[in-house]
């Protein structure tokens, strides 16, 4: 069996994503500009990758043998960069100078400029494609890393996303675990009516995929899940995780338009004092 959360770890990563959730919505109203909404719907996923699972060093994130995460839907930098600050790749002030001129936080992730960040993404639909190679390459080394991504549900609406899952499949690349961040909405509204990827699970079978579906925000699902990935061999592992866009704030959840459009400032307040009342009473 594998192992699991106690009480007390489970606490605390809740307490990490609250502290990550801060952070997305103080960065992005100090740019003025970003991605709230699927930022905050992934916060628990990634909260429990980089602080219960992942192998990697804040000291030395170019260490060879060293987990690797890419975050497909790319314009989710800000939950990105807030779980790297919470984990100690760069300092936390730095998070308010997200989009900035010169800013080693631009609007999409780059690898070139920020520790942690472990590939360049945004152009939707790549994100898998590049994994699965990062996969087979570690494969081809002997190496026992693992690979991790992370894809929005409107993200499976490009092509490129499907020749991935093929590729992953024909590769047996069980050392790949995706997950797909299924908050229903994307910019233009629900998946279902502009285009369509339901049903997400069965897709994923049909292309021999391991799929497991789970509740996106309970941490105790998202590392099970991590964890029976980990014992699948001969083919990659799909996450299917139900979220809510813009998860922590209540005036943004389940609501299309804070998919890119910033907090003003009076709406910071507002969304912090909320976000701090819920951390205060746990």
């Amino acid at each position: 069996m594998s192992k699991k959360l106690t009480k007390q770890q489970v606490s605390q990563l809740e307490g990490y994503a609250k502290a990550i959730r801060s952070s997305i919505v103080s960065m992005v109203t100090e740019a003025q500009s970003g991605h709230p909404g699927g930022s905050l719907s992934a916060a628990d996923i990634l909260t429990t990758l980089y602080f219960a699972e992942m192998n990697v060093d804040p000291k030395n994130p170019q260490q060879v043998d060293r987990d690797r995460l890419v975050l497909s839907k790319g314009h989710a930098a800000p939950v990105l960069y807030a779980t790297l600050a919470e984990r100690g790749f760069f300092p936390k002030e730095e998070l308010l100078t997200l989009r900035k001129i010169n800013s080693r936080l631009q609007g999409h992730p780059s690898m070139k400029s920020l520790p942690g960040v472990d590939m360049s993404t945004g152009s939707l639909g790549q994100g898998l494609s590049i994994a699965s190679g990062m996969a087979l390459a570690a494969r081809l080394d002997g190496s026992t890393h693992r690979i991790y991504t992370i894809l929005g549900d409107g993200e499976l609406e490009e092509g490129m996303v499907w020749e991935g899952a093929m590729f992953a499949a024909h590769y047996k690349l069980d050392n790949l675990t995706a997950f797909v961040d299924f908050n229903g909405l994307q910019i233009d509204g629900p998946v279902s009516v502009v285009m369509s990827p339901l049903p997400i699970p069965e897709k994923w079978q049909a292309f021999n995929w391991h799929v497991i579906e789970i509740d996106g925000h309970d941490i105790n699902a998202i590392y099970d899940a991590i964890q029976t990935a980990k014992t699948v061999k001969g083919k990659p592992t799909m996450i299917v995780a139900s979220t809510v866009k813009g998860k922590g704030v209540c005036q943004m959840e389940n609501k299309a338009e804070w998919h890119g459009a910033a907090p003003s400032r009076e709406q910071c307040e507002l969304f912090m004092a909320q976000l701090n009342d819920i951390e205060a009473g746990d």
